[in-house]
């Protein structure tokens, strides 16, 4: 195949790509000259730590917040009865003034453009509640990447900030990598979806474990390669 039509037929497949990579480039010069952000040790996958991003304080509003709007969790194609997602999810009120200011605070940590942030979502985990192996970025061989590549196209960064601790279990997991990361409250995880050449990163795959004693409560932003709607 011709160079140039390759290339056509690349960027028809996924649009997103140049938008990505740009993206990934600016986050990761800005985390790196960060001193109190942490990057996990991979090099198959963007992924950052940050401790004590939220106060104690903080995280007891939300947990309140999620509680007052938490339903069963949806996914994109599976039912919440196969047991895939079965924890609860929510989105405070994104014009309450508390959640404005944290939505901030993530979007000036990140330096990304607020316009391309999703609502942030609330989840609680009851025990023995989990969400399965899945990504954040969304496969174009799906139905609903049709639906998505016009509401701001493919997510190019996840922030999930833990808001308490559990007593046993609840890890967050990327299991590719052979990482778990336990719950510690006001700890933020940031990772890139996509690699260094834009292109959505398998080795992001990851999961929230069984919780088994306790409940945990985790907060998420999703930010999309362009503007969400």
């Amino acid at each position: 195949m011709d160079p140039n039509n390759l290339s056509m037929t690349l960027a028809e497949r996924d649009p997103d790509r140049a938008r990505m990579a740009k993206i990934g480039r600016k986050v990761r010069q800005r985390l790196a000259a960060m001193p109190d952000v942490y990057k996990l040790p991979t090099e198959k996958a963007e992924i950052y730590a940050v401790g004590d991003f939220l106060t104690g304080e903080e995280c007891g509003r939300l947990i309140a917040m999620v509680d007052a709007v938490a339903q069963p969790s949806r996914a994109f194609d599976v039912d919440y009865a196969t047991g895939y997602r079965t924890s609860y999810s929510g989105d405070p009120d994104p014009h309450d003034p508390f959640v404005k200011r944290i939505q901030r605070r993530i979007d000036d940590l990140l330096g990304l453009e607020p316009r391309t942030g999703e609502t942030i979502q609330g989840q609680r985990y009851l025990p023995g509640q989990q969400f399965q192996d899945h990504t954040d970025w969304f496969p174009h061989n799906t139905p609903y990447w049709e639906a998505e590549k016009d509401r701001g196209g493919q997510r190019c960064y996840t922030a999930m900030i833990f808001l308490n601790e559990v007593e046993e279990g609840g890890a967050t997991t990327f299991g590719r990598l052979n990482m778990a990361i336990q719950p510690k409250p006001g700890v933020l995880l940031a990772w890139n979806n996509a690699d260094e050449n834009g292109v959505p990163n398998p080795w992001t795959v990851h999961a929230g474990s069984p919780v088994v004693r306790g409940e945990k409560y985790i907060v998420t932003k999703w930010y999309r390669a362009r503007n969400w709607i």
